[in-house]
C-alpha cells in the first residue's frame, strides 16, 4: 500500500519542475537532482461549507473524551462533520486500520486518541506508527506552552518541540540476529533530516521565533545523528537571522529542567523527541494539558501531545480533556476556522485558570464532565459577533 501512496509523487512533481526548469539545458534537465518539492496546503473534505474530519477515538479513555470533542463542537457550531472509525486493538487483523487510514486520506484531516495494539505477535506493527508510516506524516509539532492558573514547577514555558515522525527508532526494524541478539536498527536519513529542519525554520521564520535548538547525540552516534547534526545545521545557514545551536540529549533534558526558558524552538529525532516532549509536560503540568500536531505534505492528524492516557481509567470521568480538547483547538485552525478556535480555547483558559475547574491531574478535585460543562457554559454565553 505504501508504494501506492508515493509513486503518485514523481507525476505530481513533473509540472512544477518542467515549469522552474525551463532556463536549463537539456543536460541539466536530464542529468541534475529534481527540484526540491515545496510543501503545498493540505488538502481537505468540504461538503456544502462543513468539512469532513476523520475522528479515531481509539482505546482508554479515547472514546470518552471523543465525545467531550463532539459536545462542545456542538455548543460552538463549529462546521464540521465527524466520520468516526473503530479500531479494534483486541485482534491482529489490519482491516480497520485500511478503514482509517481510506478515510483520512478522502477527507484530508484526522483527530484521534491513542490506538493501542494489544498483539503480543512481533510481527504485528503498531497500529499509531503504522498511521504515521502510511500517511508519510514526518513532522510532529508540539507547543508547549505553561497555563498562568495551574500550578506547575516551572512557569512562562513556551517551547515549540519539531520531531521527525517516521524514522529513527521508531523504523520498527528489529531482528534476531543469533539466539539471544536481538538488533534494532535506527533509520535516519538526508532527506527526511532535511525536509524537517527545513521545516523547523520555516515555522521559526512564520511565527517570529527567534532561536532554533538541534538536539542529538552525535558525540556516540556519530553517523545517523551526525547525519541529522550536520544537515540541520547546513539548514540552518539559509536562515541568517535566526539564532540555532546544537545540544546533546541528555545534556538537554537536565537544561530543561533547570532553564527551560532558554529554548524556543528545538528539532530531534524521533526518540529524543518522546522523551523531550514527557519532560517539559511534566514541567508544565501534566501530560493532559498540550496537543500535538502531525503533518505531512497530504495529510494532517491531531492527537494528545505525549500519546499516552497518562494515570486516568477508562469510565472514571477524571481523565484530563483538555489534551484533546486543545488538539481540536488546533484541528480548527488547519481547517480556517479560526473564530470557533478561538472561541473554544478562550473557554477552555477561562476554565482552568480563571475558574479553577481542574482535574485531579492538576491537583483539583472536579471531574471529566465539570471541565467539559464549564467550557460549555463559556461558550455558551460569549460574546458572538460574527
Amino acid at each position: 500500500m505504501a508504494a501506492r501512496i508515493f509513486m503518485k509523487r514523481p507525476l505530481e512533481l513533473g509540472k512544477t519542475f518542467r515549469k522552474a526548469s525551463t532556463n536549463l539545458s537539456a543536460f541539466e534537465i536530464q542529468h541534475k537532482s529534481p527540484l526540491v518539492k515545496k510543501q503545498q496546503k493540505i488538502p481537505v473534505a468540504l461538503y456544502g461549507g462543513r468539512h469532513a474530519v476523520t475522528m479515531l477515538p481509539g482505546s482508554g479513555i479515547g472514546p470518552e473524551l471523543m465525545a467531550y470533542v463532539r459536545d462542545v463542537f456542538r455548543y460552538a457550531g463549529a462546521p464540521v462533520d465527524f466520520e468516526t472509525i473503530n479500531i479494534n486493538p483486541n485482534t491482529d487483523e489490519s482491516d480497520d486500520l485500511i478503514h482509517a487510514i481510506t478515510s483520512i486520506k478522502r477527507n484530508g484531516v484526522a483527530i484521534k486518541g491513542n490506538i493501542e495494539t494489544k498483539s503480543e505477535d512481533t510481527e504485528v506493527q503498531s497500529r499509531n506508527v503504522a498511521i504515521r508510516n502510511e500517511l508519510d506524516l514526518f513532522i510532529n509539532v508540539l507547543n508547549c506552552k505553561s497555563y498562568p492558573g495551574v500550578k506547575c514547577r516551572q512557569s512562562n514555558i513556551d517551547i515549540v518541540i519539531i520531531r521527525q515522525n517516521t524514522e529513527g527508532e521508531y523504523a520498527m526494524l528489529e531482528h534476531e540476529s543469533v539466539h539471544g541478539v536481538v538488533e534494532s536498527m535506527k533509520i535516519v536519513t538526508q532527506s527526511n533530516s532535511e525536509r524537517v529542519a527545513r521545516w523547523a525554520f520555516e515555522y521559526a521564520k512564520r511565527h517570529g521565533r527567534k532561536k532554533v535548538t538541534i538536539v542529538h547525540k552525535a558525540n556516540i552516534m556519530k553517523l545517523s545523528d551526525g547525519l541529522f547534526l550536520e544537515t540541520s545545521r547546513r539548514i540552518a545557514k539559509e536562515y541568517p537571522e535566526i539564532e540555532h545551536n546544537d545540544m546533546i540529549i541528555d545534556n538537554c533534558c537536565m537544561q530543561l529542567v533547570s532553564n527551560p526558558h532558554q529554548f524556543d524552538v528545538m528539532i530531534m529525532t524521533n526518540l529524543y523527541g518522546s522523551i523531550v516532549s514527557n519532560v517539559i509536560c511534566g514541567l508544565i503540568g501534566g501530560a493532559g494539558l498540550l496537543s500535538g500536531r502531525n503533518y505531512g505534505d497530504h495529510y494532517a492528524v491531531f492527537e494528545p501531545g505525549t500519546r499516552n492516557t497518562g494515570t486516568a481509567i477508562a469510565g472514571k470521568n477524571i481523565a484530563n480533556p483538555i489534551a484533546m480538547l486543545n488538539a481540536s483547538v488546533d484541528m480548527l485552525e488547519h481547517l480556517g476556522h479560526q473564530q470557533h478556535a478561538d472561541m473554544i480555547q478562550q473557554a477552555i483558559v477561562k476554565t482552568i485558570c480563571e475558574d479553577n475547574i481542574q482535574t485531579p491531574d492538576l491537583g483539583g478535585h472536579h471531574s471529566s464532565s465539570d471541565v467539559v460543562q464549564r467550557v460549555i457554559d463559556h461558550i455558551v454565553h460569549s460574546d458572538r459577533t460574527w
